[in-house]
């Protein structure tokens, strides 16, 4: 078996909403919306945990398995919302890790980001 590869993902994901006739339901707006849902779904796992526990969390076969669906179903609507919009997702990752390298300067305190748009005496 092969390693799985964003565009070999998007293939596979688009096949099985093709073959559903679900296209029509794959807007931007829904996409997002269930992305957004299934965000949530993962976080819910996390909600009541303390950091130490959260910490634990993928030691429990159970809750490993609800943990690893979450992320698939985020990732799977992540996917799909970027196949929909042409966004390659690794591309606007690694653009965004060198614009935040520029904003987030190693050795400037937690919170304080540069921003481009505004004036400043730095």
């Amino acid at each position: 078996m092969t390693e799985p590869d964003v565009e070999g993902l998007q293939r596979r994901l688009a096949e099985f909403a093709a073959a559903r006739a679900w296209q029509p339901y794959h807007t931007p707006k829904n996409l997002a919306a269930a992305l957004s849902v299934e965000a949530a779904e993962l976080l819910e796992i996390f909600q009541w945990l303390t950091p130490e526990e959260a910490a634990r969390v993928m030691d429990e076969p159970d809750s490993a398995h609800r943990v690893a669906d979450e992320v698939a179903d985020v990732l799977a609507y992540l996917l799909q919302f970027c196949g929909v919009l042409g966004v390659d997702p690794l591309r606007a990752l690694s653009e965004k890790i060198d614009r935040n390298e520029i904003r987030f300067p190693v050795g400037r305190p937690p919170g304080r980001a540069r921003h481009p748009d505004r004036h400043s005496s730095e």
